[in-house]
């Protein structure tokens, strides 16, 4: 086989990957990636009273490291249940970051709300998946002990504040064990 019949077979085969390889291509331009999870609040600070408040302090933040406007709409953000918040009419500025809150608020340039009344991400272990709106995989972070079978042990990512779970992407996680005081059995996942 000649290099530029090895060169072709190469690009053909990595073209024809089936969608569920590509999909989840992790390491690739991870480390440039236009948008991305940044930041994962899984655990509200407060007491788990299903309050408005507790739930507005459980969020994922979402960032935009391009200097152009990102289109959103159509977007989804969703946990390892199927609870899926889908983005409606926004763009996200370019070196910029929105928060995307559980709770119920009034949406800004900074702040979007689910709307729920109960709690989305699992404290023990979740992901968070951040697909565009063709439906393909743009990134994720996952917290707790579920990713590390599914993902054959591999670990990835920056754990700026100790191993707390696999994730892609610059994630400052301020839940340290994923567990808090005062938590009551039946209340979350």
């Amino acid at each position: 086989m000649t290099a530029a019949a090895a060169i072709a077979a190469g690009i053909v085969g990595a073209v024809a990957l089936p969608a569920t390889a590509a999909d989840h291509d992790h390491d690739h331009g991870r480390r440039h990636a236009e948008v991305v999870i940044s930041d994962v609040q899984h655990v509200s600070p407060d007491r788990e009273t299903r309050s408005n408040r507790s739930l507005n302090r459980e969020w994922v933040e979402i960032t935009n490291n391009s200097r152009r406007t990102v289109n959103l709409d159509g977007w989804t953000l969703a946990d390892r249940e199927g609870h899926t918040y889908t983005f409606h009419h926004y763009r996200l500025d370019g070196r910029s970051t929105v928060r995307v809150h559980t709770g119920m608020g009034r949406d800004t340039r900074t702040d979007l709300y689910q709307d729920r009344r109960m709690y989305v991400w699992d404290r023990f272990a979740d992901t968070a998946t951040l697909r565009n709106d063709h439906g393909r995989f743009v990134d994720d972070a996952s917290w707790g002990r579920h990713h590390r079978d599914e993902d054959r042990g591999e670990h990835r990512g920056d754990h700026r504040d100790g191993d707390r779970g696999e994730h892609r992407g610059d994630h400052r996680d301020g839940d340290r064990d994923g567990h808090r005081d005062g938590d009551r059995d039946g209340d979350r996942h």
